[in-house]
């Protein structure tokens, strides 16, 4: 827990909740041990579709659907959404999830490693969602800012892992220190990118916005 529970707990009773079908995805998600979106990162997540009103989504990490049917659903714009998966036992469950919701034909769900579907695509995208094996993000990196638009938004969630980031990596038990390591470098390229404009936030298990920088003329003769 990143922020105090009471204020979390404050936070969500406050939330007007998402559609029935949400809910029990989330609820049979949860029950089998498949993470989901925190509900405070939902709320996030929605602001920033009503505020982008984005066409064409990418997410790097489907589980169960969860995440690409709430965005599908609160997405004000008409819009599709390419979304990878590698887990082959959560495939079919999100393929299903997908039906359930009358989506399969706006969401298309590739299977395999992300670093390799990721170099095959090549169409732009207006947001980015990275919710994956958080070890990969860094590698991960070069194919999304590629891939995003200019003016286009990259929401990465789970980068301040429960508040180990700000350990180091000594305090961090052994098998967490690679995927230590690289969020903390993953966060600094993030934050330090010349084609990003980076903020991190504390929100659920951490959330970075980062916006893509409009490519724009020099001003010739102007100080």
């Amino acid at each position: 827990m990143i922020v105090d529970e009471r204020f979390v707990t404050y936070i969500n009773s406050l939330s007007g909740g998402n559609t029935k079908l949400l809910e029990e995805i989330e609820t049979e998600a949860l029950g089998t041990d498949v993470p989901v979106i925190r509900k405070e990162t939902q709320e996030c997540l929605k602001l920033f579709l009503a505020m982008k009103k984005p066409e064409r989504i990418l997410e790097v990490g489907t589980a169960v659907g969860f995440s690409a049917i709430l965005m599908k659903t609160y997405n004000p714009a008409d819009c599709t959404i390419t979304t990878i998966e590698n887990y082959e036992k959560r495939i079919p469950i999100a393929r299903t999830n997908f039906r359930r919701a009358g989506v399969e034909e706006s969401i298309t769900l590739l299977e395999g490693d992300a670093a390799r579907v990721l170099e095959q695509l090549r169409e732009p995208y207006d947001l980015i969602f990275m919710d994956a094996a958080k070890g990969q993000y860094i590698h991960f990196l070069p194919h999304v800012v590629r891939l995003l638009k200019a003016d286009g938004v990259l929401i990465s969630d789970n980068i301040l892992q429960d508040g180990d980031i700000i350990e180091s990596r000594y305090a961090v038990i052994r098998r967490n220190r690679t995927i230590h390591r690289r969020m903390r470098q993953y966060l600094y390229e993030l934050t330090h990118h010349e084609q990003l404009v980076t903020a991190v936030f504390p929100v659920g298990d951490g959330i970075t916005v980062s916006s893509k920088k409009a490519q724009t003329k020099a001003l010739g003769g102007q100080k």
